[in-house]
């Protein structure tokens, strides 16, 4: 599948609220064929590196955005953890563990569907630089991709130690099998269908989604994401990048 048919697919599978934030990949498809070639002019190539420039801003501003929310969500869960681990054995207690389950998946599952917009979006960004040095005979991506790797949006070690705080979290809410196993059983098969029913399939998909943006390929390169671990492997989720950059070079 070509790139721009997957992130358009990718996008119709997000949340509502988080589908503007991606790359305005078609729009930038369309600028490239618009400069001249082999010589772009200079006008024609700041006007491309603008929207470049906005959609990395775009990107930053949501990400970290996003992150702080997470942040927060992440505490009050442990908190209210905390407090349920601390009260006695009531209907109004275990209603509060159900709740607290629900949240802990669906928190768990969009903080996946941010590093997969951050991989997605840097992979957009990458293969239009490459389209537009092949139609000018440029080497912009080099210099632009440089900064890209050390901006906001691309930086998610902070947001993989959540997910794996988040995962260790679970721990808390499902605990231990307990001595009647079909009762377990009965319980697990609920909380996965009360997170299909929220978040589950769209985290799914997005890893699913990781999984083919960071296999090989034909066009595997320099530029290219590196391979992700087999599912249901985490430990991809704790790679780290750079501290962020100036803003890329708009001359």
């Amino acid at each position: 599948m070509k790139f721009g048919k997957r992130l358009k697919k990718q996008i119709e599978e997000s949340l509502p609220e988080w589908r503007s934030q991606f790359l305005n990949y078609k729009e930038l498809k369309r600028r490239v064929n618009a400069v001249s070639s082999p010589a772009p002019s200079p006008d024609a190539e700041a006007d491309f590196l603008a929207l470049l420039n906005a959609e990395v801003d775009k990107f930053n501003h949501f990400f970290l955005e996003q992150e702080e929310e997470f942040i927060i969500r992440q505490r009050e869960l442990q908190e209210r953890i905390q407090r349920a681990a601390e009260a006695k054995p009531a209907p109004a207690v275990e209603a509060e563990i159900a709740r607290i389950r629900r949240e802990v998946v669906d928190c768990h599952g969009e903080m996946v569907l941010l590093l997969n917009y951050s991989s997605m979006n840097y992979t957009g960004l990458a293969k239009i630089l490459k389209k537009y040095d092949k139609r000018t005979g440029g080497l912009l991506r080099l210099p632009v991709i440089a900064s890209v790797l050390q901006q906001p949006f691309f930086t998610t070690e902070l947001i993989s130690k959540l997910v794996k705080d988040c995962e260790a979290m679970t721990e808390a809410v499902f605990p231990a099998p307990a001595a009647d196993a079909s009762q377990r059983k009965e319980e697990e098969r609920d909380a996965l269908a009360v997170a299909e029913q929220s978040i589950f399939r769209n985290t799914v998909a997005a890893l699913l989604t990781m999984q083919e943006v960071r296999s090989g390929s034909s066009t595997i390169g320099h530029f290219s994401l590196p391979p992700l671990a087999p599912l249901p492997e985490s430990d991809w989720l704790l790679q780290s990048v750079q501290p962020p950059s100036p803003l890329i070079p708009t001359q």
